[in-house]
């Protein structure tokens, strides 16, 4: 079973964005996460200005490059295609913008209405959906923008991984969505891609189809580095590092019960009720946003205590919203750990330089915000990127559990060839044939562990 490897490049990295920018992104993202059970497609997540990572994939024969969103919020891949109404033609993240056009490949075959992939897609498939019709999707989403267009099935071209730190060419066969009208945010120039990848837990994401194809187990793993700004995103079994876990709560996203918050050695007393997932929503883990958010009380207690730690330094207000502190020590020294306590007793350490953003020369912001959303009249606690760096964090749909480890990043794991039963070693920095997109110095790698038959 070979390992793929996928580059992929964080937005926001190598350049200097304000936390307004942080916090406009999340707010977009937000607002679509909590409308995506409305959605017809369920779970189907955010549109491309709402995530974090992207990457270039390679669709067609012969292949053509296309930028599109790694994310977990969503689940299809779909990219803009010849023709499309109101899709971005120029990118101001200094890429350039493809359309795909399924004529002009030669492996291309449209996806018809009594087809399996059509059928389980569409979670309420429209009478006019009838065999011998092309199948067609529409996702709309909670701030009014949409996609519409059909499906498609093509050779997608994937980095193999064909040793420890080496890669050659493999071809895969997806089906995906080919979009031929956006609208809203989807047809502005704003961090415009031509698409996105989606890793959540629909039928109709590439890890699904392929785990239905018996080519991979439900599983995949992200490391991301926030010193150096690397990383690891790895599907298949990881070895090394081993993970605690804690079990999924059933919802669209990546939900799981948080218990208790500890900061600086002690817990936060809060009614038992504040994380209370009666109504089976409970706490988010999302890559795709950049700080965390939590529930007003919360939160208030949780800044309480981090200002506690400097009583003799007057915090400050950054773009009216982030309390700042000038601060020219360690900040790991004078500022308390944060800990989130989850079922079955796993624990989620935040050191001080992780939720706090140096914005200025000792000059420190603090990453945590109140989540000022509200879902049938309960606060939100969502965690994102802030909390989830410099950990090898697992996502296991066949067991329904996430879990994580603390683990340095920048360095390599271990991932287990289930066929063969060998053990690849994959580092963030040192795949043969990796590149880097455009300037950013945020690059991540994505390890696909696939079973082709016909290769074995």
């Amino acid at each position: 079973m070979p390992n793929v490897v996928f580059q992929v490049q964080h937005k926001f990295g190598g350049t200097k964005k304000s936390l307004t920018q942080f916090k406009a992104h999340d707010s977009s993202r937000h607002r679509r996460i909590l409308s995506a059970v409305d959605l017809p497609i369920g779970g189907d997540g955010s549109p491309t200005s709402a995530a974090l990572y992207f990457t270039k994939i390679r669709i067609g024969t012969p292949p053509k490059d296309y930028h599109v969103q790694v994310d977990t919020g969503s689940d299809l891949l779909w990219v803009n295609c010849a023709g499309c109404q109101k899709c971005p033609k120029k990118s101001d993240l200094g890429i350039s913008l493809a359309l795909y056009n399924p004529e002009s490949s030669s492996t291309a075959k449209m996806v018809d209405c009594n087809q399996e992939i059509c059928m389980s897609t569409l979670s309420d498939p429209s009478n006019d959906c009838k065999a011998g019709m092309y199948c067609s999707y529409s996702v709309k989403y909670g701030d009014g923008s949409s996609t519409t267009g059909y499906f498609v099935r093509d050779t997608i071209q994937l980095d193999r991984v064909s040793g420890n730190l080496q890669t050659t060419f493999l071809n895969g066969s997806i089906a995906f969505g080919c979009g031929s009208q956006q609208s809203g945010q989807l047809g502005s120039s704003q961090q415009a891609l031509d698409g996105i990848l989606g890793f959540g837990q629909a039928n109709s994401s590439l890890l699904s189809q392929l785990a239905s194809a018996k080519k991979v187990k439900r599983i995949f793993s992200h490391c991301l580095d926030g010193s150096q700004g690397g990383g690891i995103f790895a599907i298949g079994e990881v070895v090394q590092p081993k993970v605690q876990t804690t079990p999924m709560i059933p919802e669209a996203h990546y939900n799981v019960e948080l218990k208790q918050i500890e900061v600086g050695g002690k817990f936060l007393d809060l009614p038992t009720d504040t994380f209370d997932v009666g109504g089976k929503q409970g706490t988010i883990i999302d890559s795709g946003t950049t700080l965390a958010y939590l529930p007003d009380l919360a939160y208030k207690l949780v800044l309480e205590k981090i200002r506690a730690a400097q009583p003799n330094i007057q915090p400050h207000i950054i773009d009216q919203q982030f309390t700042c502190f000038k601060y020219s020590g360690d900040v790991d020294k004078g500022f308390p750990v944060v800990k989130f306590h989850f079922e079955n007793s796993l624990i989620l350490k935040v050191s001080p330089h992780q939720y706090l953003f140096e914005v200025a020369d000792d000059d420190w912001c603090v990453g945590f915000q109140d989540s000022d959303l509200q879902s049938q009249g309960k606060d939100v606690t969502l965690l994102g990127d802030l909390v989830l760096t410099d950990k090898l964090v697992t996502y296991d749909m066949e067991k329904k559990t996430i879990g994580w480890a603390d683990y340095n990043c920048s360095s390599s794991i271990r991932v287990r060839d289930e066929e063969s039963g060998k053990e690849y070693m994959l580092g963030a920095h040192n795949i043969s044939g990796g590149g880097r997109i455009g300037t950013s110095t945020m690059i991540m790698l994505l390890f696909l562990l696939i079973k082709l038959i016909n290769l074995l």
